[in-house]
């Protein structure tokens, strides 16, 4: 299968070919989501909740990211590896974001950054942008400002909020960005930023006139741990099969019909 680059996601939005593009975090559903010939793997923040067990992703360290981060781009051979720059690792100066971002592409194999926000952040991503370092924006609910945003909640329905949203995807195009996700924001809105801008859309809750979509793998799996927000489609239950595997597990041991004769050695 063929590398999938930046560029090759920039040719994407000007042919009008859909993208896609997943969030996992380990090397064996990574490995799974590459033989997909799914087009980028973000190796999401989001990993503080569906992995760590943490509240709000705001838990999480840049240890935590370069470790999972580590062990995605292992599995990578043809889809592009884009890791999400943690709270705490890019607000406060350019020269702290392209440190850790040189972090994420030296010593962890990424060959993307991520981080949140539109003109708070023109600065840092510039600066990225200068030093090589390839920039996917976050606009719209961003998880990192969830206290400042009053919890998880739809951004920009109204005409304010809304302009304000299309201003950071535009101040983020000047910048450098090579594409955008677009979280939580009314589908109309997903639409007119997407034609505004050159830059490819990534919609997760932002309707289907987006460039592509984006959704965290165990979600499209159906494994359920709470909350399932409206935006999720599952494609499988496979928490249901995984937990009859188990119960069966169980029931053999206690029973002693596992491991059979068959399976032992003489």
């Amino acid at each position: 299968m063929k590398r999938i680059t930046v560029k090759d996601i920039l040719e994407k939005k000007k042919a009008k070919k859909r993208i896609t593009v997943i969030s996992t975090y380990d090397f064996a559903f990574a490995k799974l989501v590459d033989q997909s010939e799914i087009d980028m793997i973000l190796v999401g923040d989001s990993l503080g909740m569906v992995v760590l067990g943490h509240p709000s992703t705001l838990f999480v360290t840049m240890r935590d990211m370069l470790h999972h981060t580590k062990a995605v781009s292992r599995a990578a051979e043809h889809a592009l590896v884009v890791a999400d720059m943690p709270f705490g690792s890019y607000q406060t100066s350019p020269e702290q974001a392209v440190r850790n971002a040189k972090r994420f592409i030296q010593e962890a194999g990424a060959e993307a950054v991520k981080l949140e926000g539109g003109a708070s952040v023109e600065k840092q991503v510039k600066a990225l942008v200068k030093a090589g370092i390839p920039v996917m924006g976050h606009i719209g609910m961003t998880p990192q400002s969830v206290t400042q945003l009053g919890g998880y909640k739809v951004q920009g329905r109204s005409p304010q909020e809304g302009n304000q949203i299309l201003k950071d995807a535009q101040c983020l195009e000047r910048a450098g960005a090579f594409s955008i996700v677009l979280e939580c924001v009314p589908h109309q809105l997903g639409k007119k930023i997407t034609q505004k801008t050159k830059l490819p859309t990534i919609g997760i809750g932002a309707g289907a006139e987006t460039d592509g979509q984006v959704l965290v793998l165990h979600d499209l799996l159906g494994f359920e741990f709470g909350h399932r927000p409206k935006f999720v489609r599952q494609y499988a239950h496979l928490d249901q099969i995984i937990r009859r595997a188990l119960a069966q597990f169980k029931h053999d041991v206690e029973r002693k019909t596992f491991p059979s004769r068959a399976e032992s050695y003489e």
